[in-house]
């Protein structure tokens, strides 16, 4: 499994955290940035993360921002992206069951960072479930190729 990971200043000290915990698991992690607590702007990292995983160089990408919200608009900008913000665990397994997320967005003011790791690791676990989760994902595609040139 391979990760791309990236934050901006705000999500900075989750990040590091979150790529160590992967490291430790022995997941291949790829950080983005920032590697910084100097203030950057969140748009920059979500768009090298999500580039890098609808190209499918990665399987997946993390991205952490104060809130997680800008990251999120900003990754489901890119074609291909499924990015779910969550601050639960069941909300992490149900992503990526039957939306099949492929960003997971986390906001580093809201959560702890015990149950961000908890988050991480319970979505990477889930699989999706498919079936008539599969006809909900291809609508989903569909009306993105209507609104996107």
């Amino acid at each position: 499994m391979k990760i791309a990971i990236g934050s901006d200043h705000g999500g900075y000290p989750l990040k590091e955290l979150i790529y160590q915990h992967l490291l430790k698991k022995e997941i291949e992690v790829t950080d983005f940035g920032t590697h910084y607590e100097a203030s950057t702007d969140y748009p920059d990292y979500a768009e090298k993360v999500s580039e890098a995983v609808a190209a499918q160089q990665y399987d997946f990408g993390i991205l952490i921002c104060g809130t997680g919200i800008g990251m999120s608009i900003a990754a489901n900008k890119v074609k291909g992206i499924r990015c779910a913000l969550v601050s639960d665990c069941f909300s992490a397994r149900a992503s990526k069951q039957h939306n099949n997320s492929n960003i997971l967005a986390l906001g580093s003011r809201v959560l702890g960072s015990g149950l961000a790791l908890e988050i991480v690791d319970v979505w990477l676990e889930a699989e999706f479930e498919a079936g008539r989760h599969q006809r909900r994902i291809d609508k989903i595609k569909a009306m993105e190729n209507r609104h996107r040139s």
